[in-house]
């Protein structure tokens, strides 16, 4: 009897897998990620953690009735985390440098290229066609998109993706350089963009968001969700009326969500079920996503140069993505190395933002064309 109770008490590690073993590795390398390096602490932390815990054997946490399930089925499967998330992205995000050169949304748009290329190859690759809209958003370096995407159409990938795509929008500061400097010429990175902040009316910051909506939820309705939120944010913000709920959006919704959504995430990384060649596949696939965003967002950079008489730096290209401010805070680190004088950030930050724009319209305009050849 004495036995066997001292037997029961090591049932985890006699039940204790390899793969769960693996798992545990990761997420404490995920940890040490958030922690040390202070890479997306607020998201890699709990993820990591919730990694470590699914993959305890007999824990039972993401088992019917178990703790993690339940936020997972009440938080992501209904969507409703991604959404709240953006509602704080969208009430923390200046539109400003956006509005006062309106081209540079052009940027933003480019930015998003890779994706469809990725989502092509992943095709290739034999992933299905929501599989691969999921992959692709990867490269928009937007997670809540990611996230929303694939946990509404390839829930069996929430765990690959969401790790790549937090993963990398961390390692920005290491991946875009390379490129950024391979697709430039010293001459082209030297060039001095002046920037004279122009005074943009409260009416245009507000009606901003209203037009955003419309425009881009008519034409592309499946994601309305996400814009919907992401520009009910930043209504609250411009409205100077709602101070309370902006706080709240900034503050409390979004530390809370972005806690119960980490954990969630983790909870979908057990062992049996991430440990496959199809994982490698997709953190394989949304590197190249990022990297050839990055890429398009400075060849249509140079074509602007070209168009503007050379007045146009084509790193500001870099920033069409939505890792904000990262990508931004890159672009101005690589101007100044090659000319002390660039100031190159308020131009980044603009098409950061329309990067952000951009992932969102990117991935609605993929759902919505297959919502109308009738795959969802």
């Amino acid at each position: 009897m004495i036995t066997d109770g001292l037997l029961s008490l090591l049932n985890g590690f006699a039940n204790l897998q390899w793969t769960n073993g693996v798992m545990i590795m990761v997420g404490c390398a995920l940890l040490y990620l958030g922690i040390k390096k202070n890479m997306e602490p607020l998201l890699l932390i709990p993820i990591g953690f919730g990694a470590i815990l699914v993959n305890i054997p007999l824990a039972g946490l993401m088992e019917e009735g178990g703790l993690l399930r339940y936020f997972y089925e009440a938080g992501v499967l209904t969507e409703i985390f991604p959404c709240l998330i953006f509602v704080g992205i969208g009430a923390m995000t200046d539109f400003g440098p956006l509005l006062e050169n309106p081209r540079i949304l052009l940027l933003g748009g480019a930015g998003q290229f890779g994706i469809f290329l990725t989502l092509l190859l992943a095709l290739l690759l034999g992933f299905t066609q929501l599989e691969a809209v999921a992959i692709g958003v990867i490269g928009a370096c937007d997670g809540p998109t990611a996230i929303y995407v694939t946990s509404k159409y390839a829930p069996h990938l929430l765990g690959a993706v969401s790790v790549a795509a937090y993963c990398y929008m961390s390692m920005v500061p290491i991946i875009q350089p390379p490129i950024m400097r391979a697709l430039t010429s010293v001459e082209e990175r030297k060039i001095v963009m002046t920037y004279k902040k122009k005074s943009i009316s409260r009416s245009v910051k507000v009606l901003f968001p209203i037009t955003v909506t419309l425009v881009t939820c008519l034409i592309a309705p499946m994601g309305t969700p996400l814009m919907g939120m992401l520009m009910l944010g930043n209504l609250l913000r411009e409205s100077g009326v709602a101070d309370r709920l902006v706080k709240a959006s900034q503050n409390e919704i979004a530390n809370i969500v972005t806690l119960l959504l980490g954990i969630s995430i983790g909870a979908t990384m057990a062992g049996p079920v991430f440990l496959k060649p199809q994982t490698l596949m997709v953190l394989g696939l949304g590197l190249l996503a990022i990297s050839l965003d990055t890429a398009a967002g400075i060849f249509l950079a140079k074509l602007m140069k070209i168009l503007s008489g050379g007045k146009i730096n084509p790193l500001i290209g870099a920033a069409g993505i939505s890792a904000f401010p990262m990508s931004a805070r890159v672009v101005q680190a690589e101007g100044q190395k090659a000319n002390r004088k660039n100031y190159l950030l308020m131009h980044a930050m603009g098409a950061n933002t329309g990067g952000q724009i951009g992932s969102v319209l990117a991935a609605s305009v993929m759902l919505s064309l297959l919502k109308g050849m009738g795959i969802i």
